[in-house]
């Protein structure tokens, strides 16, 4: 009987690995992720998040949204839940919650002007009652979360104090213990890596940054900590990326979704051999599509050393830019940002968002159908 598990077993892994390296992608339009399913051994209670400046605030309310089912987060350069969604003065005069935006939750208005932080009351109250309303799960979830949140000293896109009232609204739900804030001296806006991308204290494409600094690993320690994961690996198999068809998880004919039509997926070689792996999922920043920076995010970011080591899945969600007013773009999405302000829709920040549904369903094609699905009962 062992024989023939291990015989099935090697058939098992034999098929995943035909399926990925063999099997040319139709048309270059990618792979169905769904095709991988029954090949993968992904665990359950180990799916986690993490992202940078938009990517940041988008894994953040994925997280409150479905906080039954993902362990942990790590957060650069982001704030608190529906935070473009809080009530200011100007908000008067602006009720697209592009004010709080631009103004309160970064500094991203013509100007370069900061008037937040953001009032975390405001967020603290909207995820109960969204919770309340059966639109995310019980914020009661959170409470064995782990949380690694990062800042830039010299980040003036999203200042420190808004990455600070990110800790104080997990506070809120979280055991402060539970809790990583870091404030990297000489740090810009980026995803911060320890050998790749431009000086430290730069500011602009790929937004990727070296300051001999290895965030994801930081962050992924963390996330599956407290004990030790094993060393990185010093080059990722760039093979072991592959593109998969996203336009499968949305209405490609709305493009308010602002959805690539690609997104991609590294799989490490023992879990392409069948080994149970863990899953993360890692979005990344305004600017930084493909079709901005090419490979870089999915390649350069850090995450894939780690996770070759490690048996982690890591799955590179895509936006893309999206804008047809001349006007009104910043009620768009011009810089191929996650939505975390409306532009796709009310309802973005909660179950029913297009950009969350369409994230949920992707995991659910990795995991097992309805992993997502609402869940009154902590983990």
């Amino acid at each position: 009987m062992a024989a023939l598990r291990y015989r099935a077993f090697v058939i098992g892994a034999g098929m995943l690995a035909a399926l990925i390296f063999a099997v040319p992608a139709a048309g270059g339009e990618g792979r169905a992720l769904s095709d991988l399913k029954n090949h993968l051994r992904i665990d359950r209670g180990g799916v986690s998040v993490s992202g940078v400046s938009s990517g940041a605030y988008m894994a953040q309310q994925f997280h409150v949204v479905y906080s039954s089912r993902i362990m942990g987060a790590g957060l650069i350069a982001g704030g608190p839940y529906h935070c473009a969604g809080g009530f200011y003065f100007l908000s008067l005069f602006d009720p697209t919650g592009l004010y709080a935006a631009l103004n309160v939750c970064s500094a991203t208005n013509p100007l370069g002007l900061f008037a937040g932080p953001p009032d975390v009351r405001q967020s603290i109250d909207f995820t109960r009652e969204q919770a309340d309303a059966g639109r995310i799960d019980d914020p009661v979830n959170m409470r064995t979360a782990r949380i690694w949140l990062l800042t830039g000293a010299k980040d003036k896109t999203i200042p420190a104090p808004v990455v600070e009232s990110l800790a104080e609204y997990y506070r809120a739900f979280i055991s402060p213990e539970r809790i990583h804030l870091l404030t990297l001296p000489g740090a810009s806006h980026a995803m911060v890596t320890d050998d790749f991308g431009n000086p430290c204290d730069a500011r602009g494409t790929p937004y990727i940054n070296d300051c001999d600094f290895a965030a994801a690993e930081a962050l992924l320690q963390y996330i599956y900590g407290p004990g030790p994961l094993a060393p990185k690996v010093s080059e990722a198999d760039r093979g072991s990326i592959i593109a998969f068809d996203q336009t499968r998880f949305f209405d490609s004919g709305d493009k308010s979704v602002s959805l690539h039509r690609l997104g991609h997926l590294y799989l490490p070689a023992r879990c392409i051999r069948g080994e149970r792996c863990r899953l993360h999922v890692a979005f990344h920043g305004c600017r930084q599509s493909q079709d901005e920076i090419g490979e870089a995010f999915y390649t350069h970011a850090g995450y894939n050393e780690v996770a070759e080591a490690n048996a982690i899945v890591v799955l590179y969600p895509q936006a893309k830019a999206w804008s047809e007013s001349l006007v009104f773009q910043y009620a768009e999405n011009p810089r191929g940002c996650w939505d975390w302000w409306g532009y796709s829709g009310k309802d973005y920040s909660v179950r029913s968002g297009k950009q969350i549904r369409a994230v949920a369903e992707m995991i659910n094609a990795l995991v097992g159908e309805n992993f997502l699905a609402s869940s009154a009962a902590s983990r």
